[in-house]
């Protein structure tokens, strides 16, 4: 598939990011989009002989689908929040564009069990809706991003190539990122923070399937390379959990997120205040979302780079049988340093580690490397050439040895 021109929805860090690394790449033009114009303008910038602004709500599917056949754009590119996902997926649908996203639709709890049962998972309702996309025969590739997306071409990688069993596939993160000034300022958007922390977390295993447990479950102490070391990690919600078993084989999958004692500290008093809620209150004759108020008065990530020090890690832990029928234990990761991604992107770390993935898979969709139908997450395609092309891109990953259990 040629891809000429993208509509890039979103132009906050991981979208103003996205356009800075697409323009040293020459294989499409963008039309980026925000409800904020001079937003768009601003990530428009890093190349204004072939970037285009506009206005757009993400949340009006009609207004997103007529922009896309007015801009004759072959993909849209969602870089927005999660709450955003159904309108722009199903607008992409109409128009009959390829999609992607780097998070997926939202979840809702079980109602009478949300601890132990899974309700309304994440990307349930874009799954609905995978006969639809391959009717018209149009690829929606789905989470990504760093995690989901990177993880799990590590899956999709490690299930080729390094196992002939896979035991567990567990997505680790962990930093030792420092923001200078602040007590407390996350370094990706804390709306998506909070609903992927304080839902009930998600485990698939072979023999129960889907299953949740309690937010900031089963805390383990997980050693990071590059000299991140040791941090302890804990059950949050995401997304891998739910694709990895579509596409590749494990007795289990799980997903551990580095937050600290003091940042775990933080999202449980909001959520015993009731400032996650996304449910509107009136305050002072407005009406509002605690949620947004809470984002408000944080500092905006894509802000914080040049006040950060330090590295972020992503990566997927794999452990199981190696293809010479020995023990095996992995770690895939992928590491930037937030030294490096400002001086040579103007980005910080972790919204550029996010966004130069989804640049990588239109890459190689456009080169045809990439293909497919339907509804997807990356483990259902190839993992070589994307690895190989992310390290062209001057970010290599890495693959660790680790001693198996017991030996």
């Amino acid at each position: 598939m040629r891809i000429r021109r993208v509509l890039l929805v979103g132009a906050g860090g991981v979208g103003t990011a996205f356009a800075r690394i697409a323009a040293r790449r020459r294989f499409a033009d963008l039309v980026i989009a925000d409800y904020d114009l001079n937003r768009a303008r601003r990530a428009a910038e890093a190349a204004p002989e072939r970037f285009t602004a506009v206005q757009l709500d993400a949340r009006d599917e009609q207004a997103t689908a007529a922009l896309l056949a007015e801009h004759g754009c072959d993909v849209l590119m969602n870089a927005t929040d999660p709450r955003f996902v159904m309108p722009l997926f199903r607008a992409a649908l109409q128009a009959g564009t390829c999609y992607l996203d780097m998070a997926m639709s939202l979840s809702h709890p079980h109602q009478d069990e949300p601890y132990a049962k899974t309700g309304v998972k994440l990307g349930d309702d874009q799954f609905a809706l995978a006969s639809a996309w391959e009717e018209r025969g149009t690829l929606a590739l789905v989470g990504i991003g760093v995690e989901p997306g990177l993880s799990d071409v590590f899956a999709r990688h490690a299930a080729d190539t390094l196992f002939s069993q896979i035991d567990e596939i567990g997505v680790r993160d962990g930093a030792n990122l420092a923001v200078a000034g602040y007590d407390f300022a996350p370094t990706f958007s804390i709306w998506t923070t909070i609903e992927e922390c304080l839902n009930p977390p998600v485990i698939w295993e072979a023999d129960r399937g889907w299953f949740t447990t309690a937010p900031f479950s089963e805390p383990e102490t997980f050693v990071f390379p590059d000299g991140i070391g040791p941090v302890e990690c804990v059950n949050v919600e995401h997304e891998e959990v739910l694709l990895i078993p579509r596409w590749v084989s494990a007795r289990r999958v799980t997903f551990k997120y580095g937050l600290g004692a003091e940042f775990i500290g933080v999202l449980q008093t909001l959520h015993k205040l009731g400032l996650d809620s996304t449910d509107p209150v009136t305050a002072g004759g407005a009406s509002v979302s605690p949620r947004d108020v809470v984002a408000a008065c944080l500092p905006d990530p894509a802000t914080l780079g040049d006040k950060m020090t330090g590295l972020t890690c992503a990566g997927t832990w794999v452990t199981g049988t190696g293809t010479d029928g020995a023990p095996r234990e992995v770690y895939l990761h992928h590491v930037v340093d937030n030294a490096w991604s400002m001086a040579e992107y103007g980005s910080q770390a972790v919204v550029w580690q996010t966004a130069v993935n989804p640049v990588v898979a239109l890459e190689l969709i456009d080169s045809g490397a990439w293909s497919g139908t339907g509804v997807l997450g990356p483990e259902a395609l190839p993992a070589g050439p994307f690895l190989d092309l992310l390290t062209d891109y001057g970010s290599p990953w890495g693959c660790e040895e680790r001693a198996p259990a017991g030996k």
